[in-house]
């Protein structure tokens, strides 16, 4: 097999953006693509087999065009863009970092930050009711929660529900201390958590006295019919097939729906077939609803939260095959 050389040019104020602290980033695609690198005086010389040097030539002009537009180069845009190399797919991940959706109130850009991700903002963009299904760390109750703010600024919407059933995962919390409202934070702790980083405590908490944002569990949806609203469930695999439907039949004129899940965490009893499952069997031919499913690729989180969802799924593959 022949050896081929890649050089590529490289600002020096990109250079170590790219590499990484202690060539950390130039390290993981020679272990990964099985190349040489050597980066010298504004050069990238690449060295490998011809289909390895031109992956690894792929990867490293990726990165180095998200630097030139002001990115901190991180641990998930090495992986990302290896692992579109391996695809040979041909998107490059600065098409990613043109789509900002809002910023944080730290002034941090929120954004899809893989494939997966920006279709699933375009299909809520295009759909009124969406369904965002994947495992943990994709990004789906985020990406929904910031799509939701940015459409109550715009004046799409004049509300934002967030619900999410109040199912306890695996433990027994007992009888908790304080009012229905108290019993029930606990549960949707999550959603707190993304709206105060998207939106500041400050600005939650005006709008939720005002009754513009509401955060509840999923049983107060019950009898109530929903107009111009942005409604997220979060957590539907832990929904029964009697609360799916109650849920989506809520949805009044001028709503946006989004019901996010993961299908591989149910804290359902064992004989409880999940509403989310349910649902995307009855649905999945009806016109104006979307379906998103994302993997691993997708993960945004730490890397070893991907490795670990790999993980998980393989496992779970070996013990199909086992059983069948």
């Amino acid at each position: 097999m022949s050896v081929v050389e890649h050089i590529i040019n490289i600002a020096a104020e990109h250079e170590k953006n790219v590499s990484g602290q202690l060539d950390k980033n130039i390290k993981k695609i020679e272990k990964t693509l099985h190349v040489t690198i050597i980066s010298r005086d504004s050069e990238i010389k690449i060295i490998g087999t011809e289909v390895a040097a031109k992956r690894a030539k792929s990867v490293l002009e990726q990165l180095i065009s998200l630097s030139k537009r002001g990115n901190e180069i991180t641990d998930q845009n090495v992986d990302y863009a290896l692992s579109l190399s391996f695809q040979n797919n041909e998107t490059m991940i600065v098409e990613l970092d043109d789509e900002i959706i809002c910023r944080t109130v730290m002034g941090k850009p929120v954004k899809p930050k893989t494939l997966g991700q920006k279709t699933y903002v375009e299909q809520i963009r295009n759909k009124m009711i969406v369904f965002g299904i994947g495992p943990a760390g994709t990004g789906k109750t985020y990406l929904a929660m910031a799509m939701a703010i940015t459409a109550l600024k715009n004046n799409e919407v004049n509300k934002i529900i967030l619900t999410r059933p109040a199912i306890e995962a695996g433990e027994n919390l007992g009888f908790l201390p304080g009012d229905l409202q108290s019993k029930v934070d606990p549960y949707l702790r999550p959603l707190y958590d993304a709206l105060y980083q998207i939106m500041g405590a400050e600005s939650f908490i005006s709008n939720s006295e005002k009754g513009i944002i509401e955060v509840a569990p999923l049983a107060y949806m019950r009898g109530r019919t929903l107009d111009n609203a942005f409604i997220i469930l979060d957590e539907a695999q832990n929904t029964t097939p009697a609360q799916m439907k109650m849920f989506l039949t809520r949805i009044g004129f001028g709503s946006k729906v989004i019901v996010t899940g993961d299908r591989t965490q149910k804290d359902l009893p064992r004989d409880v077939v999940s509403g989310l499952d349910i649902a995307l069997k009855v649905l999945k031919n009806v016109e104006d609803i979307g379906f998103v499913f994302l993997d691993n690729n997708d993960v945004v989180r730490h890397p070893l939260v991907q490795k670990i969802v790999k993980a998980y799924e393989e496992y779970e593959e070996r013990r199909s095959r086992k059983q069948k």
